[in-house]
């Protein structure tokens, strides 16, 4: 089954100094998609080359097809997703790295696996063109713990090339590195999600702008979309579970410390299992306190924008609001 001609299709390219690619990338992408209707959305972080003028040059030889997105200062990877998902038209929606590492080729690939009814497919870089130490080993490990805590199992979350159908990630918001977290999220709405093992290939031009640096601020929005994953709807669950563990422990203390000045009839002024009532005491009744400040946020941000807490694949006879 091949790519439904009928879809339009959205290609969205994050650029920060790529001016050196842009133009082969452009080449590589008309002649993959040259039967298809689509349209190629560059977004230029705050490049410090000619990557805006290199844009521009494109958007003028062939205003149809590109459009072209320009950010005042550099505001990250995921920042520039998000601009280029927010201007996207198509029914397809497929995010590229600029710097030509990925391959356009495998583009109608992508569209096979969506057209056989999954709403995304993840690219997998099964043989990275890329530094060991530096980048492919960290990524191995980044990779097995998103798979392990999101429960969403994939090779490879930090390939740029995927296929999403629009309707998952059209509600989806975007904050710090969490661009590489769609698939999860898509997944934690409904989405049906596989991977497909697409080309990687070396950079021709540029140095590479990621390393392992990132590693802390990737775990730091894991722990964020975890948390969004299993208790957005529902924060009381997790403060209010640790709240009634903290004072379970007080009250043990407590037990303990009136034990000892009735039996041993120690000082409770200087017993520390006094202090350590206080303290978990104290701390239970913060947490459930925060899980009840949670839950009126998650209220307030449902009812005021009338956003459902689930989301609807199809329906028969009935319209997105339900009436017959």
């Amino acid at each position: 089954m091949g790519p439904n001609a009928n879809h339009l299709l959205s290609i969205v390219v994050p650029v920060f100094n790529e001016q050196d690619s842009l133009r082969q990338l452009y080449v590589e992408v008309t002649k993959a998609l040259r039967d298809l209707s689509y349209e190629i959305i560059l977004v230029d972080d705050g490049s410090t080359d000619g990557s805006a003028d290199a844009a521009r040059a494109l958007h003028a030889d062939d205003p149809e097809h590109v459009r072209v997105i320009l950010l005042r200062r550099n505001f990250g990877q995921t920042a520039a997703l998000a601009a280029g998902l927010n201007a996207a038209r198509g029914d397809i929606i497929i995010p590229m790295d600029g710097d030509l590492q990925n391959d356009p080729a495998d583009i109608p690939r992508l569209l096979e696996k969506i057209e056989e009814g999954y709403d995304v497919v993840s690219g997998w870089r099964a043989h990275r063109k890329d530094a060991l130490v530096s980048r492919r080993l960290p990524s191995v490990v980044a990779n097995t713990l998103i798979s392990w805590i999101t429960g969403v199992k994939l090779h490879d979350y930090g390939c740029t090339l995927k296929a999403y159908h629009r309707s998952v990630i059209e509600h989806l918001n975007i904050y710090g590195e969490q661009h590489r977290f769609l698939p999860a999220l898509a997944s934690w709405a409904g989405a049906k999600v596989t991977e497909l093992e697409v080309n990687h290939r070396p950079r021709r031009f540029g140095q590479s702008k990621y390393g392992i640096n990132r590693t802390t601020r990737v775990l730091l929005d894991l722990i964020t979309v975890k948390f969004l994953l299993s208790y957005s709807t529902k924060p009381m669950q997790v403060f209010g579970k640790w709240g009634f563990y903290s004072i379970f422990l007080g009250a043990v203390a407590a037990v303990l410390t009136v034990a000892l000045k009735l039996l041993k009839n120690q000082d409770i002024t200087g017993n520390p299992w006094m202090y350590i009532c206080i303290f978990f005491t104290l701390g239970g009744l913060q947490l459930i306190g925060m899980g009840l400040l949670g839950e009126i946020n998650v209220r307030t941000y449902y009812e005021s924008q009338k956003k459902p807490i689930y989301t609807i694949r199809e329906t028969l006879g009935i319209d997105q609001n339900g009436r017959v």
